[in-house]
Parts: C-alpha cells; sequence; structure tokens
C-alpha cells in the first residue's frame, strides 16, 4: 500500500479549512483511508538516516496517508484533495474535456521499437501554471506511478517534457546503444547509451532501472523533429526538454510493455494536474502513429456507464437505502449517478480505472454510507448500534478439524494457492480442459498458472520435497481451493477443502479412512446410507482401480478416499505408496 506525504498547510489551504489531527484523521476514515502518520521532513530523515542526519529537512508538518494500491487518483495533494472536498459536498465531481490534436505535435512509432517497448501514449497540458509546490508535486506522482502501477518502470516509463523547448512531430525510436548521443538530464556533457549505462551504474535511485533495458540490443528513445533526443526511457529525460516552475506548455510521452496501463498512467497524471491549466481541466490529445501508419488519439479520457441493481446494492452491503440515497451516496464518491427506475445509472470518470466491476461500486456506497453506521444482522433484530462479533461458520470449523487432525498424529501444511496446469490435470491423470479451473492470463512462472482445484498436489509436492523425514509422512492441509463456475457473479467460487496424505512403505488405506471416520464421528455424523455417509466404489484415473471410493453425505458426494496409482506417484516424483483422504467442508456449515 502506498503511503502519500503531503505538507499539513498546503492540504488544509487546498481544502479550505484548518482541521486538527483528530478531526483530519476522521474524515480520513469516513472516506476510507487512514492518517498513518504525523511527522516533519525533519524527523523522517533522522529516522531514515540516524540521528546525525537530522539536521536536513524542514520543520513543516507532514501528514502521511495509506492510500489503497489501486487509486491512483489519490496519489497526490491535488487528487487528495479534490476527492476529499467532493465527498464534503463541497465542489461538484471534475468534468475533464478534450481538445482536439495538432498534426505538428504527433508521435510516430518506429517499427524496431517492438524489440524493446512496442507502446506509447502521449498528451499535452496546455499553458499550466506551476508553483513550486505544485510542480513537486507533478514530479512526486510520477514518481509514486513508476513505483506503483508501472512496476518501477518495467511496464511503463513516464516522460515529462516542456514542449516551448522541442520541436515536433515526436519519433519513438530503438537505436543501438553507440548510436544514441543526448545529454541526460542536470548533466554538462552528451553521452552515448553505453556511457549512459556506466555513468549511471552506481547512481542511487538510477542504477535500479538499468536492467530493464542494459541488455537489449537497442535502447528506446524519444526524439524531436530535429533529431534531438529528449529522453531514454525507462532510464532518464533529456536536459534539453526539462520541465521547471516556468513551464507553460508540456508535452507527456509513455512507453509500455503494457498499453491498458500506459493509457492509465497518461489519464491519471492529466486528470490530476490539468486543473492548473488556464481552461481547467482540458487537456489536448495528440495523434500516436503505429509502425504500419494508422494512429489513435491519447488520451482517451473515457466515460462510462454502469448499471446498478439498487436492490443489490443494498443487499450486498446491509443497508435499506432508496435508488435516489444510492446515487447521492455514489456522487460524493466522484461517480455522478443517476436512479431511473429500478436502475441506477453510474458514470465512471476517467480518473477512477480501479472501478472494474459493479462490485466496485458497491464498496463506494459503502465508504460513502459509512461502515461505522451498517450494522449486523444481530443488531438489526435487536435495534442496538453494535453486534457482537462471531467467527464465521466455516473458519470456526476449520480450526476444530485442524486441531483433530494434529492430535490423530497428522502434521499440517500450508501450500501456494496456485499451481501449473499439470499439477492438477495430466499428473492426475486427467485433460485440463476437464477440470474447472481458473486460468491466469499473464502467469509469472509455470509453476503459477492456474488457481488450484484440489489440495493433493501440494500436498504430494509437501511430500517430495520432505523425503529425508523418517517414514510414515502425515500431513494435512485444511484450505480453499476455486472452482471455475459461470453462473456465480465473478465467474468461481471457493470452497474449502480438507486433504490428507499418509505416504509410507505400505499403502495402509486402514489410515485414511480411520481419519475420515475419526473427523465425521466429530461431526457427529453417522455411517448411514440415509442419513449419515458412507463411501461407494468409483473410479478415478489418480487412484489405483478399485481402490478409490467417493464418500457420501446424505447421497451427495462431498470427497474421496483412496490410494494413489503409481503412475501419480512417479510424476510427482515419489517412492513410497500414498493413501488420501479429501473432502469439502463447505457441506458441514
Amino acid at each position: 500500500m502506498p503511503t502519500l506525504s503531503v505538507k499539513r498547510d498546503l492540504l488544509f489551504k487546498a481544502l479550505g479549512k484548518i482541521y486538527t489531527d483528530d478531526e483530519f484523521q476522521n474524515l480520513c476514515f469516513e472516506f476510507g483511508l487512514e492518517l498513518d502518520e504525523v511527522t516533519t521532513e525533519k524527523q523522517m530523515v533522522a529516522k531514515e538516516q540516524g540521528s546525525q542526519a537530522a539536521e536536513g529537512g524542514s520543520e513543516d508538518i507532514l501528514y502521511r496517508i495509506d492510500i489503497p494500491a489501486n487509486r491512483y487518483d489519490l496519489l497526490c495533494l491535488e487528487g487528495l484533495s479534490t476527492g476529499l472536498l467532493v465527498f464534503q459536498g463541497k465542489i461538484k465531481p471534475p468534468r475533464y474535456t478534450l481538445k482536439n490534436s495538432e498534426d505538428v505535435n504527433s508521435l510516430h512509432l518506429t517499427p524496431s521499437t517492438a524489440l524493446i517497448r512496442p507502446f506509447a501514449v502521449a498528451a499535452i497540458l496546455r499553458n499550466v501554471t506551476f508553483t513550486q509546490d505544485s510542480y513537486n508535486s507533478f514530479i512526486d506522482l510520477q514518481d509514486k506511478l513508476h513505483q506503483n502501477i508501472c512496476r518501477k518502470r518495467s511496464l511503463v516509463a513516464i516522460g515529462t517534457h516542456d514542449l516551448d523547448t522541442i520541436q515536433g512531430p515526436f519519433i519513438y525510436d530503438a537505436l543501438p546503444p553507440g548510436e544514441i548521443k543526448f545529454k541526460p538530464l542536470n548533466q554538462e556533457k552528451e553521452m552515448t547509451g553505453v556511457e549512459l549505462m556506466d555513468f549511471y551504474a552506481n547512481h542511487a535511485q538510477l542504477k535500479q532501472y538499468l536492467g530493464i533495458i542494459k541488455d537489449s540490443p537497442v535502447y528506446p528513445v524519444i526524439k524531436d523533429r530535429n533529431n534531438v533526443v529528449l529522453s531514454l526511457p525507462p532510464i532518464i529525460n533529456g536536459d534539453r526538454s526539462k520541465i521547471t516552475t516556468k513551464t507553460k506548455n508540456v508535452f507527456i510521452e509513455c512507453t509500455a510493455t503494457d498499453l491498458t496501463k500506459a493509457a492509465v498512467v497518461l489519464d491519471t497524471l492529466v486528470c490530476m494536474f490539468s486543473q492548473y491549466c488556464s481552461e481547467k481541466f482540458s487537456v489536448q490529445q495528440c495523434k500516436v502513429y503505429s509502425p504500419e501508419g494508422s494512429f489513435n488519439l491519447y488520451p482517451e479520457l473515457k466515460y462510462r456507464k454502469e448499471i446498478i441493481n439498487p436492490n443489490k446494492a443494498n443487499m450486498y452491503i446491509g443497508i435499506s437505502e432508496s435508488g435516489k440515497s444510492l446515487a447521492e451516496l455514489l456522487s460524493r464518491m466522484c461517480l455522478v449517478s443517476e436512479c431511473i427506475g429500478d436502475k441506477l445509472n453510474v458514470e465512471i470518470p476517467p480518473s477512477r480505472h480501479d472501478i472494474i466491476h459493479a462490485c466496485d461500486v458497491y464498496e463506494d456506497v459503502a465508504i460513502s454510507y459509512g461502515y461505522n453506521r451498517v450494522l449486523s444482522e444481530q443488531s438489526k433484530k435487536r435495534n442496538i448500534g453494535a453486534g457482537t462479533a462471531s467467527q464465521v461458520p466455516i473458519n470456526k470449523l476449520s480450526e476444530q478439524l485442524r486441531i483433530s487432525a494434529s492430535q490423530a498424529g497428522f502434521t499440517e501444511a500450508l501450500t501456494f494457492c496456485l499451481c501449473s496446469r499439470d499439477d492438477i490435470s495430466t499428473k492426475l491423470g486427467r485433460t485440463i480442459e476437464s477440470v474447472p479451473a481458473v486460468h491466469i492470463s499473464n502467469p509469472k512462472t509455470l509453476e503459477f498458472q492456474v488457481a488450484r482445484t484440489t489440495l493433493l498436489p501440494g500436498l504430494l509436492k509437501t511430500c517430495a520435497a520432505n523425503k529425508k523425514m523418517p517414514l510414515p509422512l502425515k500431513i494435512f492441509e485444511i484450505s480453499d481451493v476455486v472452482i471455475k463456475d459461470s453462473e456465480t457473479e465473478v465467474g468461481a467460487y471457493n470452497s474449502r477443502m480438507f486433504c490428507a496424505v499418509y505416504s509410507a512403505r505400505s499403502a495402509a488405506f486402514q489410515a485414511v479412512h480411520g481419519l475420515l471416520d475419526h473427523i465425521m464421528k466429530l461431526l457427529n455424523v453417522v455411517w448411514d446410507r440415509k442419513s449419515g455417509y458412507y463411501l461407494n466404489q468409483t473410479e478415478d484415473p489418480a487412484y489405483f482401480s478399485g481402490r478409490c471410493a467417493e464418500i457420501l453425505l446424505k447421497g451427495k458426494a462431498i470427497g474421496k478416499i483412496g490410494v494413489l496409482h503409481p503412475t501419480v506417484l512417479s510424476k510427482f516424483e515419489l517412492n513410497n505408496p500414498c493413501s488420501v483422504v479429501e473432502l469439502v467442508l463447505d457441506s458441514f456449515v
């Protein structure tokens, strides 16, 4: 979670009111934020560098506020103050407008950029008036975005330039390091790409970004019409086009490996700082030409509609507000809304890229309404303002079973909730198409491609990693799996499962069967085909034929028990036989 440091006096000036620390902390809480610390620059320097460095920094009071990681619009004083003022009803949500693009300031991509950072977007802020504080905030927001959504510049790198010092159209190119010559920001001499890498190898801030492009045969560059290099993303901008407090027209370019995130970053920057333009909240678009010659206009600053059912919103949150009241609550969160019949039309502004699904809108309703005002079901029945907290039944059952399984001699394991496709399919004798798994669209590694649908692969990997331990290995896990289901609102649901593995010189099926009987006894479930549980022989490619059974509760299958097939054991690199029992615990609550 990023932390925003703002000068208290500047913030109060923007809010038009002076608060005590407690009053502002309450305001933050109501808005869904947390005032983490009240400090000064001098105290922060002392904390970070030691008491001997306490002489550095000013005595200005700083508010350090924890900001949700997806609220990019709150990562600067401008966005925070606007959000709080709208929340308090002191101003209306800003309306962002677009100005027509100019061909002279278009951005052209060359084919060679596909080798390194294939995407770029751009925009212009016209007639900006910067003060030293707003200029610092502009730079600080770029840094916050670089560390957050930009993933330390690996996904997106931001470049800002004084438009009056350069000449368009602009070119986004990729060149061999030795062919690049430009003067980096605040330096006196020109450098090639190779010299720049050596020069910044020990730089405190920039050295961490060098590896992003260092081993590439080409480096990305932004050039103007006269082939003057303006920046070498994602490392540093050029000195020629640096912005200052006197800058009036700002050219913003973002180069990226992810076009969607580049568009979000650009929208965030221009939405936050277009308020300093002479025509407030107006942004000039730029034509961005692809290597093929087609172009797109950026920023798009799209306003989109989300249709919400007021009854659903009330049900999910636990309140009983009219559609008109819900619309007013959402408008306080910069989501201008209108109730038409039994529907709620919600307008999502370009500054709120965190609103992806209807559930995000419900969350804003709850924040605006006030979490402290939402009564629990018990409180509603007793007509009181606070209820007694109680453990969620499935969690309570899980804790009780953990204790019982441990007392039965089994050791608890905690495994990853993500696994490879093979772990839940081919290694268990199944095809991936037959498994209702939720797939990760862009997995970081081959080990984390899908959300697990069973706990068994994780436990078998644990056994394989502990071969040196004395036999028998008796381990269990109680945790959630994720099952794909198109009938649910989000396309999947979590299911709490219990799984135990017994590994020894012999299969010892009786060990897991005894554990199953012990658990059922604790749950007061008797062995009975009508009102209790029983086993029914079945076939499963993961188990020995004839040595696998379904566990049925009142005729409904709730799990499996059996001896694993040797093919499965070999694929998980196990040498000893294993017996397994797996149960769906949701059936018992």
